[in-house]
């Protein structure tokens, strides 16, 4: 049984008649208790387990006592900077300052300092430098090893190197939490803690050298962007628990070394962690701020799977997740809709049902179930494995349930639905009853792009598979009466899009779609294939040379073509449009993105068409 929040304050620590802690755990994002936060499920796990837990959320880093505040803990401290990197949650592509912060009381920015990770670990150390520090989360996990910062422009260490933490566990860290806890517990150093999978650490020799794949040196990847796109492909090849072997990171004096990743989970696991008995909600203390934003959209959302096959290059999910679904019983899944109907502030809709990607609730084929993900090959690109098991039957019961239980009015899809898988399926069965009952007027979906050498350099199936889906998606929807609209996702300035990418993209958008409201500029962000290409521009799978949009005026006009309807863009897509000899598509016919510049008339200023 659940006594309320995990405790924040000493009087809380009272209140369960405890007197010590066994863990403390520092998040960078406010106290929300809802299986959707890393730290509500980390916590409430061990706590499950047997282990005190206390949480110090956005902690004052320039004041040491924060970081005593609950006193000294028996076993270690947790670090994460929350849901979401620090330096995405602060900055926008553009490194412009955020002005709302979802994970912050009130939605206030700055409750946290960039690079939250580290700035946490040091301080922590600098409090009690005997006590065990322990890094997780996104932040930790996509910075796990050397790594490119778009923030300041430049390669950076190991997150352990920088934070000087003991251990870092990357990944979805249940498994190698425990087996860190209890070891602990147990009597053993954090130094002694070198076998845990899921984990990474730092040490001055290698206990099993004939085991290990070594990595270039960081001083070599610092000088050669070579090497780096060199390593960060062989490190590519070594994020499935099933074909992963040790890899080591050389410094100057250590090596940072990095375990195969923790097994995934097992359906009964998953379906015992997300019923832990968690709150649901943000801890009351910030009721007079407003409370956090970020709970808005999950606290009726249901997640039913983690990882992702899908292999784009420009997400994290393979470096952080793997690529081998992981996926909650229906049983257990309904269980919880039930817990959340009887909630006074539910008012009949799940808002999602769903994961990394929605419609994957199943490794994508028999082999991956003992072999893991191919390490050669994707489920996806370029074109769909002829060994890919397309099947929603088991996803549309789970859906079919759950908008039959009493109280529920709807029940949305909001995270994301890979249309090309979709189109896998020989049964439309799926596809009819997801425009019928689990979208309310569009569908949002990501072809990204349009232009060949742009998808082959984001892993994307060719435009002719959208235009498939488009077509099928609009006859579904006239069958059923419905008027619905398809809302698809582009993406600017990705390694490899040149402006003539950008104008091939501006008149398909032009010739089938609405021009777009919202545009997504490529963010490169640690951890992904993009990012790596980015910053060597090489493809790390050929070491051939691309192009890579870097001006921000080349990023400004790309996005503005996407956008070419919007007036205050004419004046960077007429530029676009000189620029790469295309003048041809300034003029009134149809095929035309733009219209001619009126005539100046004399003593008046020249006006935009």
């Amino acid at each position: 049984m659940t006594q309320g929040f995990l405790p924040m304050t000493k009087e809380e620590l009272k209140s369960r008649d405890w007197d010590r802690l066994d863990f403390i755990l520092i998040s960078g994002d406010a106290y929300v208790d809802h299986p959707s936060f890393g730290a509500a499920i980390i916590s409430r796990y061990l706590e499950a387990k047997g282990f005190r837990i206390g949480i110090i959320a956005q902690p004052d880093w320039k004041n040491p006592r924060e970081f005593s505040r609950l006193g000294k803990p028996e076993l270690g401290y947790l670090i994460t900077a929350g849901n979401i990197d620090s330096m995405v949650n602060h900055y926008s592509v553009a490194k412009k300052k955020r002005k709302i912060d979802a994970y912050s009381p009130g939605g206030r920015p700055g409750c946290r300092p960039d690079r939250a990770t580290a700035v946490y670990a040091r301080k922590v150390k600098e409090t009690f430098p005997d006590v065990p520090v322990i890094l997780g989360g996104i932040e930790a996990s996509l910075r796990r090893m050397a790594h490119y910062d778009y923030w300041n422009n430049c390669l950076h260490p190991s997150i352990l190197i920088e934070s000087g933490a003991d251990l870092l566990i990357y990944g979805m860290g249940e498994k190698a939490v425990l087996e860190v806890a209890e070891a602990l517990q147990s009597g053993l150093s954090i130094n002694d803690l070198t076998y845990v999978r899921g984990t990474v650490y730092a040490a001055k020799q290698i206990e099993s050298p004939n085991d290990t794949i070594y990595l270039p040196p960081f001083k070599e990847l610092k000088a050669s962007p070579e090497q780096f796109a060199r390593s960060f492909a062989l490190q590519q090849r070594h994020t499935e628990a099933q074909s992963a072997s040790i890899l080591a990171e050389p410094y100057d004096h250590t090596y940072i070394i990095q375990n195969p990743p923790a097994d995934p989970l097992s359906t009964e696991e998953m379906d015992m962690i997300y019923r832990l008995p968690f709150e649901r909600t943000y801890h009351p203390v910030y009721e007079k701020a407003g409370g956090v934003p970020a709970i808005a959209e999950v606290k009726f959302s249901l997640v039913s799977s983690r990882g992702c096959f899908g292999g784009c290059s420009f997400c994290a999910l393979h470096y952080h997740q793997g690529r081998s679904v992981q996926s909650r019983s229906t049983t257990a899944i309904i269980e919880e809709a039930r817990l959340m109907v009887k909630d006074p502030a539910f008012k009949g809709y799940i808002h999602d049902v769903g994961g990394p990607t929605a419609n994957f609730r199943q490794k994508a084929c028999l082999k991956q179930e003992k072999e893991g993900p191919c390490l050669d090959k994707l489920c996806l690109y370029p074109e769909a494995c002829s060994n890919l098991n397309a099947n929603h039957n088991e996803y549309l019961e789970l859906l079919r349930r759950l908008r039959n239980l009493e109280g529920v009015k709807k029940v949305f899809i909001r995270s994301g639905i890979r249309h090309d898988y979709l189109l896998q399926d020989p049964d439309s069965t799926f596809i009819k009853e997801l425009c019928r009952y689990h979208i309310s007027g569009q569908l949002k979906i990501a072809p990204e792009h349009v232009s060949p050498k742009v998808l082959k350099m984001m892993k994307k199936p060719d435009k002719k598979v959208y235009l498939r889906f488009k077509k099928k998606y609009k006859l579904i929807n006239q069958e059923a009466g419905l008027e619905q609209y398809l809302v698809p996702y582009f993406m600017s300035s990705h390694p490899g899009s040149d402006l003539e990418a950008a104008v091939e993209l501006a008149c398909f958008i032009n010739k089938y779609e609405h021009v777009p409201k919202q545009v997504q500029d490529f963010y490169p962000t640690p951890g992904t294939l993009s990012t790596c290409m980015f910053y060597t521009g090489l493809d790390p799978d050929t070491m051939n040379k691309i192009y890579v949009p870097e001006s921000p005026h080349e990023k400004a006009m790309q996005r503005a073509l996407i956008q070419y309807k919007n007036p205050k863009n004419y004046d960077l897509v007429y530029k676009a449009l000189q620029k790469t000899k295309r003048t041809d598509l300034i003029g009134f016919a149809k095929k035309c993105l733009i219209k001619p510049r009126r005539k100046q008339k004399k003593g008046k200023r020249n006006h935009k068409s």
